[in-house]
């Protein structure tokens, strides 16, 4: 009983983990998907919550019982054979983009948080990257077991000590006059969704097939929907009580948590890096995967061509490629999410 407990911590762990990246653990995307739309960002991450818990659930169990190893062979029960490499192909391009953000992300961090070069960041976090990839996808569930209870306790340190009434239902006029003249709001939260999906897979399809117990993934989805809901939430309504001056960082919840001193502060910032870090291993992990079904390479080579590749994008700088790729990954990825609804789970 304890074990089983264990893997549906590990693996709702693994999930959240795998979405916490750049963006969400930074609060970069929660700001620009949600929090920027005031009250209707909450109602948006309601939505979001509820996909998160459905639809991860689904493509584990999906990927169990069609014992996919990869998300090429989900792509092809999705989209057929041909339509199938397409979608495969866009997903590569989103992983290979999603990991550049990452990467510009973990120089972000070193620079703006700790005041140590852009550069010496990214380096570091090649080099994390390659150990833990030796180590395949146990080393990927060993990482998150250990930095998400991590970010769990500075989520209850900020709904605690910064989140008040205030912050829960007050909005900006500048934020309703933005809900007022468009409804972007209500795309935002499957956009959002969308483009998580759309490079989570990358991991969450070989841990549906891997995992022997199909109620262990449906537990794991579930409460990793839910801790990502929760933290979702948290992070909106913290940002929030800074609107709209919180706009100019590029870690804004560091400059929320800095108030708690520095030793707090440091210690968060090396929490962010850690889940960065997590959701860029896992889409290097999918990467080298799908690289190597269709050339016969040495894994080690693959792993540090991809990690070189994302380092020379991600000179274009963090803030840059979130603002501008993640809403158009999240477009590509809403045809991911609408096969995923209707396309039925086979039976066992």
């Amino acid at each position: 009983m304890k074990s089983k407990t264990l893997m549906i911590l590990q693996i709702a762990a693994t999930y959240v983990g795998t979405v916490v990246g750049a963006g969400f653990a930074s609060g970069q995307s929660i700001m620009h998907f949600f929090t920027i739309y005031g009250a209707y960002g909450g109602v948006g991450i309601g939505i979001a919550t509820a996909f998160f818990i459905w639809i991860g659930t689904k493509m584990m169990i999906l990927s169990h019982r069609l014992k996919a190893s990869s998300y090429q062979e989900l792509n092809h029960y999705l989209f057929g054979r041909f339509f199938g490499k397409v979608a495969n192909a866009l997903t590569f391009i989103i992983l290979f983009g999603v990991t550049a953000v990452m990467m510009s992300g973990t120089g972000s961090i070193f620079e703006e948080q700790l005041g140590l070069p852009y550069q010496f960041g990214i380096i570091i976090s090649i080099l994390l990257c390659y150990l833990v990839m030796s180590k395949e996808m146990h080393g990927i569930l060993a990482i998150n077991s250990f930095v998400m209870p991590l970010m769990l306790f500075f989520m209850v340190l900020v709904i605690t000590r910064v989140v008040g009434i205030e912050g829960m239902h007050g909005a900006g006029n500048w934020q309703e006059l933005q809900v007022m003249t468009h409804l972007k709001w209500i795309l935002s939260p499957f956009t959002y969704v969308a483009l998580n999906f759309a490079f989570a897979q990358a991991v969450l399809v070989p841990l549906g097939s891997e995992v022997k117990d199909e109620s262990i993934l449906k537990w794991g989805g579930l409460w990793g929907g839910i801790g990502l809901g929760a933290m979702l939430l948290i992070s909106h309504f913290a940002i929030q009580t800074r609107m709209p001056e919180i706009l100019n960082y590029d870690i804004p919840m560091a400059e929320i948590i800095r108030g708690f001193g520095q030793f707090v502060h440091v210690l968060f910032i090396l929490v962010i890096y850690g889940e960065i870090l997590t959701t860029l291993i896992g889409n290097v992990f999918g990467i080298t995967r799908h690289i190597g079904r269709i050339y016969p390479l040495p894994r080690n080579w693959v792993v540090m061509a991809t990690l070189v590749a994302c380092l020379l994008i991600s000179q274009v700088g963090f803030t840059s490629l979130l603002t501008y790729l993640y809403p158009v990954f999240g477009y590509m990825g809403m045809i991911l999410l609408i096969f995923l609804i209707v396309r039925p789970v086979p039976t066992k």
